[in-house]
């Protein structure tokens, strides 16, 4: 079993009414990328980017934000590298980022692949679809952490699940044969980070749909599970303030387009 481990208001981000088609390439992050700064109101998000959502369940909803959330500057798979530098900006240290499975804060500018450096961890496993690096769900940032290098390969392509043996190098988090259990104070990130793909990849773009299932060891299917467990860390570990942060900082700067279940985590039930 799991070993346990606000929603607020944030200054309106006066474009945000006037955000509609945005495609291409990613620019390049502006100079007041300030771990403090938020910028837009739930109310305002529903008045405006969210309003063909409103009043929708099931199927219907997931249809709905698949049409908003969709609308997004897709990035180059090294242009991911900058974001996560924004995105995971340590509060604390504006030259760190934070890692999602350890907790530890790291120079931005420690990444590549050795051991003791940070990479890009995939949280729905490239592989579960068999879609890479490719400018797409391979790129999207919405998924993608900055991550030890040596618990990014521990956890591999594994399903999420409860259980296993806690990792010597990341306490906190578990793993098994089939499975990664990661730290309670980043499984509702998790889980709204699979919700998230599978909303937003539905087979209609050149990509596999991406869904999730209750089951492990999905392999290549574009499969992630286990479901159950998912939607049980996103109850049991809200949106904070840093995943908030990263959601408005991905909105602004980069992809222009927002995780729902950040925002509305109640979607999690509507939908599944």
């Amino acid at each position: 079993m799991s070993r346990r481990h606000s929603f607020y208001a944030r200054p309106l981000l006066a474009a945000v009414a006037a955000v509609t088609v945005l495609t291409g390439t990613a620019a390049a992050a502006p100079s007041d990328a300030s771990p403090g700064r938020y910028t837009a109101t739930s109310a305002a998000l529903d008045d405006t980017y969210y309003q063909d959502a409103l009043g929708k369940t099931g199927a219907e909803l997931k249809s709905a934000l698949n049409t908003i959330i969709s609308d997004q500057t897709k990035l180059s798979y090294s242009q991911v590298w900058d974001a996560l530098k924004a995105t995971d900006e340590d509060p604390a240290n504006s030259s760190n980022v934070i890692l999602l499975y350890t907790g530890r804060s790291q120079s931005k500018n420690d990444n590549g692949g050795s051991s003791g450096q940070w990479n890009r961890e995939h949280v729905w496993a490239k592989s579960h679809g068999d879609f890479g690096t490719a400018t797409g769900p391979g790129t999207d940032v919405h998924h993608l952490r900055p991550t030890d290098v040596k618990v990014n390969s521990t956890r591999g392509n594994k399903d999420f699940d409860n259980g296993g043996s806690e990792l010597s190098d990341a306490p906190g988090n578990f793993t098994d044969g089939d499975s990664f259990e990661p730290r309670d104070e980043v499984k509702g990130d998790v889980a709204r980070m699979i919700l998230y793909m599978a909303v937003r990849y539905e087979g209609n773009d050149s990509f596999a749909d991406l869904e999730p299932n209750d089951q492990v060891n999905n392999g290549s299917a574009p499969k992630m599970g286990r479901l159950s467990v998912l939607k049980q860390w996103s109850q049991e570990d809200p949106p904070d303030t840093f995943e908030k942060r990263r959601n408005d900082v991905i909105f602004e700067q980069f992809q222009h387009n927002r995780n729902p279940f950040i925002d509305h985590p109640e979607w999690v039930t509507a939908i599944w």
